[in-house]
């Protein structure tokens, strides 16, 4: 039960490590799962667009890509984060950025237990999810910005 905080190109967030990883695990609990190991890699734009064409044969950028590895009831996975994009989005949505980080990595982690976002339905769930996670942590979006995000993977 781990969680990596990895960077590549780009300089590390302040992140409270102990905090945040109780909170994921926190999360995960609620919905019966387990962390196994999950490593955040945030990174730049210019790394996040080429994760997307290698792996996903997409041609745009992202906040967040999700390989999910896991198995039964324990998650794990690669989280890559593009902090420039998360940045952009906190000032596009009006949000503080600290806050759209955790919302970002949370985010990852429902995808983990399971959760969707590609219908319009399952999007809503997904920012419904997002918001309790968050509220957890103290902090929740502005009602007019809670469902304004674009669909991630």
């Amino acid at each position: 039960m781990v969680i990596h905080y990895e960077t590549v190109d780009i300089k590390s967030p302040k992140i409270k490590r102990r905090a945040t990883t109780n909170w994921i695990k926190t999360v995960a609990a609620q919905y019966q799962k387990r962390v196994g190991e999950i490593s955040y890699i945030f990174c730049s734009d210019a790394e996040i667009l080429r994760i997307n064409n290698l792996y996903l044969k997409h041609d745009y950028y992202t906040d967040i890509i999700t390989f999910d590895y896991s198995e039964g009831d324990i998650l794990s996975g690669d989280l890559f984060i593009s902090l420039e994009t998360v940045k952009s989005n906190s000032e596009q949505f009006g949000t503080d950025y600290d806050e759209e980080l955790r919302r970002v990595m949370i985010h990852g982690v429902l995808h983990l237990c399971g959760f969707k976002d590609k219908s319009s339905e399952d999007e809503k769930v997904m920012r419904e999810k997002e918001n309790e996670a968050l509220s957890r942590r103290g902090g929740v979006c502005p009602p007019e910005t809670e469902f304004a995000r674009p669909n991630k993977i």
